[in-house]
């Protein structure tokens, strides 16, 4: 059976790889004939001596919008973010699993009998890094991440091989094709100092429990450096 250590993914040294007008008021004539400027009105004041039972309904109602607003504010689901600080870099494996999410390849290889491996890559000259197919002759194979619950956003911070394709795709739990987008070329830098320049690709749809990243072609390579997603309402 063939082994898989020539299948590792390698790059080139240096690789860069969001008044009150209520009830409240009471209005008493004017004493004098009013002029010009003049109103035929004057408003009183609250005062609870007067009407305490006014002061008492305002304050109940500012009451219940204060912790109407406090609920939907926490029943509104937040941005979890993914930035893979703790993976070991250059280390091939099956799977990585951070947050409940795993990633691994959407299939099996198509030129080898060896398993699929993912792998962590640093982006230069930073300290981050971000995870990508480990497989140098198997980029045909993409990217997967499965979500422990559905989500109706996923945002993914990419960089790669000047020139590549990506394309990111959402599926539901049935496995069908929910949301989708890409771009033809993934961007370069403008100057051999700078760093290769990150992008974003975003999906959003009801549902969403799995994404998969591909584009790269043999020899080019596509990796995330961070991947955010929003849980779907109720999760």
């Amino acid at each position: 059976m063939a082994t898989d250590e020539h299948e590792w993914m390698t790059f080139p040294a240096g690789a860069h790889l969001a008044r009150s007008t209520g009830s409240g008021f009471r209005a008493t004539p004017l004493s004098k004939p009013r002029s010009a400027g003049t109103r035929a009105l004057r408003l009183g004041s609250i005062g609870a001596h007067r009407c305490p039972c006014v002061v008492k309904k305002v304050w109940l109602a500012c009451l219940v919008s204060l912790l109407a607003g406090a609920t939907a504010a926490a029943a509104e689901p937040r941005e979890i973010v993914l930035d893979f600080e703790q993976a070991e870099i250059g280390k091939p494996v099956p799977t990585w699993t951070e947050q409940g999410v795993v990633f691994s390849l959407a299939g099996p290889l198509e030129h080898s009998k060896a398993a699929g491996r993912v792998m962590f890559f640093p982006y230069l000259p930073t300290e981050r890094k971000g995870i990508l197919n480990a497989m140098a002759h198997e980029q045909q194979i993409p990217l997967q991440a499965k979500f422990p619950a559905p989500v109706s956003s996923v945002t993914l911070v990419l960089w790669g091989s000047t020139g590549a394709p990506a394309k990111l795709q959402a599926f539901d739990a049935a496995n069908r094709l929910v949301a989708e987008t890409a771009v033809p070329a993934v961007p370069g830098r403008k100057n051999p100092a700078e760093p290769v320049p990150q992008f974003e690709l975003t999906v959003k749809a009801a549902g969403i429990t799995t994404i998969r990243l591909s584009g790269p072609r043999t020899g080019e390579f596509l990796a995330i450096d961070e991947l955010r997603f929003v849980p779907a309402a109720g999760s």
